[in-house]
């Protein structure tokens, strides 16, 4: 067992964590933060996807023992007060979700994917790695590709995302 301070959504959680627990675990069990889903506890489906220092992992395959003086974002921490974040905004404007299971884990990974493409990383489909990315539908598609919706509501997460990067 492990002493440790987690810094979750600008909060701060003092926690004692076993030395194998994942940060899925800790989030959902530990501190009753349950926007991320456990679906495939594999690191297949994305369900679980939360950001690190902004970056979007995957919580169901990291430890939280390497998360010290790390920032952790989950989705209870993208909008700001009761202002939703623009991704959030759009989802509901597009209604893309069916069920939600998924939809925390496609709104921090759209929010990564976002700052990714920002900060000009290309994907596998970006056809000039020397430009800026440009987030057209087969852009988006790709770079959001480990995040599935077992409700099939592509067509509108990609319209959601699409009209926030613009």
């Amino acid at each position: 067992m492990t002493d440790m301070l987690l810094s979750i959504n600008g909060d701060e959680y003092p926690v004692v964590v076993d030395t194998r627990e994942t940060l899925l675990d800790t989030l959902r069990e530990r501190l009753d933060l349950t926007g991320a889903k456990k679906g495939c506890d594999h690191g297949q489906c994305g369900a679980c996807t939360v950001l690190v220092d902004g970056r979007r992992v995957k919580s169901c395959l990291t430890l939280t023992v390497t998360l010290d003086d790390r920032e952790i974002t989950t989705v209870e921490g993208l909008a700001d007060g009761d202002t939703p974040h623009p991704l959030q905004a759009a989802f509901i404007a597009h209604d893309a979700f069916q069920c939600g299971y998924c939809t925390p884990g496609q709104l921090c990974s759209a929010v990564g994917m976002l700052a990714e493409a920002a900060a000009g990383w290309p994907s596998v489909v970006t056809e000039d790695v020397r430009a800026e990315p440009v987030l057209d539908e087969e852009e988006i598609r790709e770079r959001m590709s480990g995040n599935l919706c077992r409700c099939g509501a592509y067509v509108n997460i990609v319209a959601a995302i699409g009209e926030v990067a613009r």
